[in-house]
């Protein structure tokens, strides 16, 4: 696994060792003891998710607060993603940066999002499944959301947004000033 750093403290993107032959290909998607030696942090996920999403959809910007604030390794399984992810520590150098990468079933990239950060996606593809690890169960009393195109954040989400399709809770959430803080 290579791992590369971001311009955001502790969040990382993983690139699996691919062994491909005739048959296909063979890569170790996760092992934590590599995979803590390699971030520097003793984590642990408690919970798997997937979600599937058709072209278009934009699912974000959430968290968890508090106790509940979560870790993320997202990796996607089919389809193509642009991912995002905000630093949203108060106290960080960064806070209000974000990163986005191009996760794909093709390029078998990973990104570890740290407690304390927003996390969103916009799917490319014609659909795309996404899986995660959380080290935190989801608590409904500790969400948090930012809404996607709050103007302090200015994210570039590389298209136009006359098609995306956003869930009415979603396109409700406030902006990174009026959000519940980490």
């Amino acid at each position: 696994m290579n791992l590369i750093a971001t311009n955001l403290k502790g969040c990382f993107l993983l690139e699996p060792n691919i062994i491909k032959d005739e048959r296909g290909y063979f890569m170790e998607s996760f092992n934590e003891k590599t995979f803590q030696k390699e971030i520097g942090i003793d984590i642990h996920f408690v919970q798997d998710n997937q979600s599937f999403s058709s072209q278009g959809v934009l699912r974000g910007l959430h968290y968890q607060v508090g106790n509940n604030a979560q870790s993320k390794l997202i990796r996607v399984l089919t389809g193509e993603i642009l991912d995002v992810a905000v630093d949203i520590r108060p106290n960080s150098k960064t806070f209000g940066s974000y990163i986005t990468e191009v996760l794909s079933a093709e390029n078998q990239k990973q990104i570890f999002i740290p407690a304390g950060f927003a996390h969103g996606f916009l799917v490319l593809s014609e659909t795309a499944t996404l899986f995660y690890k959380c080290d935190k169960f989801y608590n409904k009393e500790s969400e948090g959301g930012i809404i996607y195109n709050d103007p302090t954040l200015n994210i570039d989400w590389g298209t136009e947004t006359t098609n995306w399709i956003i869930s009415e809770k979603d396109k409700n959430l406030p902006t990174l000033d009026q959000a519940k803080e980490i």
